[in-house]
């Protein structure tokens, strides 16, 4: 993993050395020390677990220099949540930790999160963790792969990481979005075409398939192909050549389709829109994004990436949203998904006055549009969360999508406490 390493600062050593063990385990770079008794030290870190050894005033100074705390208590109380809140940690665990909430918790927090250095699926989600995994297996084998999803949930990003994990990553990737072409250019594009196949074929022209050769060929929207550029493309596929429009000598090809598309190719199959058979040959593998407002837990990890690479782009030099904009985004629908979140981050970056971006300083469109989007309702989705959960912080935040410092934030918010009577 290409980030800073995590720092555990622990003055047990069977706790420090045994949830050292627990990250080099997940894949992080991890250093182990008895105490922190200054930030400076800590402010290379991806993260910082801090246990007995971190005071408030370094965990404070460590909140302004943006290192992610994770606190872990002795013992637990929830005004100690509160001043772990305040004092700037990202996230609050009670001793004895379990060793699945802790991973989880480091590494969320951790700014690439897991994969290669130039994967740019971020979050870290139930949904992203599995998603991961599948591309990794899906990448070994060399079947077609179908990709779902609604509009704007990274399926070509999913497609270049198959693509890149795989045997053929030497080869070309070719991309053919099949809703943006005419119906009469599909064809030729697909499978190219000689001189004077046309009117204005004044030249050969290798087409995508072609070009894809000992690659991956990624057919964006397969859904909208039609009809007879369907059956020519299953004939390539199951005899493994093609012809080119006005040729004659067929040209052998050996390429891997990844198609993509966010309409229901089962009902299309049904209504005859859509070929079975090259259903069939495409769906042999198949790998389906949720969308965003299903993980909103990563929405912060995505905006955060976003922000950085558009400040760069932008020429901008914002460094955050306020807390009340960050409560609209998260109770946001989301139906662009990442795209229209992008999109948006966009808009923020351009029309900030400073460094960071209040909902006063949005255009009265996006005001609008996040207009609706307060937590009406919230206290009563948290006391129902807490009532179903015995008071379990660590389930009630599973059931909402919230990590456990939101938990402990919104219980203080809404004055709610435990109590036993």
């Amino acid at each position: 993993m290409n980030c800073p390493p995590v720092v555990i600062a622990e003055e047990k050593t069977s706790l420090r050395e045994q949830w050292k063990e627990w990250l080099r385990e997940a894949g992080l770079e991890v250093l182990a020390c008895h105490r922190v008794r200054t930030s400076t030290e800590v402010q290379f870190a991806s993260v910082l677990v801090a246990g007995s050894g971190c005071s408030q005033t370094v965990l404070c100074d460590l909140r302004v220099r943006r290192v992610p705390v994770v606190f872990i208590a002795n013992s637990s109380s929830e005004q100690m949540a509160i001043d772990a809140l305040r004092a700037g940690c990202a996230d609050y665990l009670r001793a004895p930790v379990q060793k699945e909430e802790f991973i989880n918790s480091v590494c969320r927090l951790c700014p690439s999160g897991e994969g290669d250095a130039d994967d740019e699926m971020i979050g870290q989600s139930s949904a992203m963790r599995g998603l991961r995994q599948m591309v990794k297996r899906v990448a070994r084998v060399r079947s077609n792969v179908l990709i779902t999803g609604e509009t704007g949930t990274g399926k070509e990003l999913v497609a270049r990481a198959i693509h890149r994990q795989s045997e053929r990553a030497s080869g070309p990737f070719v991309c053919l979005n099949c809703a943006a072409i005419p119906e009469s250019l599909v064809e030729s594009e697909l499978f190219g075409y000689e001189r004077g196949a046309f009117t204005g074929a004044n030249g050969s022209y290798k087409g995508k398939l072609e070009a894809a050769n000992k690659g991956t060929i990624f057919l964006d929207e397969v859904g909208d192909m039609s009809m007879m550029a369907q059956a020519k493309i299953l004939r390539a596929v199951e005899t493994r050549e093609l012809y080119r429009l006005g040729g004659q000598a067929a040209i052998p090809v050996n390429v891997r389709i990844v198609a993509a598309t966010h309409r229901n190719l089962e009902k299309m199959a049904e209504g005859g829109e859509f070929r079975t058979d090259l259903l069939y040959r495409l769906n042999v593998t198949r790998v389906h994004l949720a969308p965003l407002r299903e993980r909103r837990e990563d929405i912060k990890l995505i905006a955060h990436h976003c922000m950085t690479v558009l400040n760069r782009e932008l020429d901008t030099t914002v460094e955050g949203l306020s807390e009340e904009l960050w409560e609209r985004l998260m109770n946001y629908s989301w139906p662009g998904n990442i795209r229209e979140l992008r999109n948006m981050l966009e808009s923020f970056l351009v029309q900030a006055n400073s460094k960071t971006v209040t909902l006063a300083d949005l255009p009265a469109d996006l005001r609008a549009k996040l207009a609706g989007c307060c937590p009406e309702g919230e206290r009563e989705r948290l006391l129902n969360a807490l009532l179903a959960t015995q008071w379990n912080k660590s389930r009630a935040a599973e059931k909402l999508h919230w990590s456990r410092m939101t938990i402990y934030r919104k219980m203080t918010k809404y004055s709610l406490h435990y109590s036993s009577r």
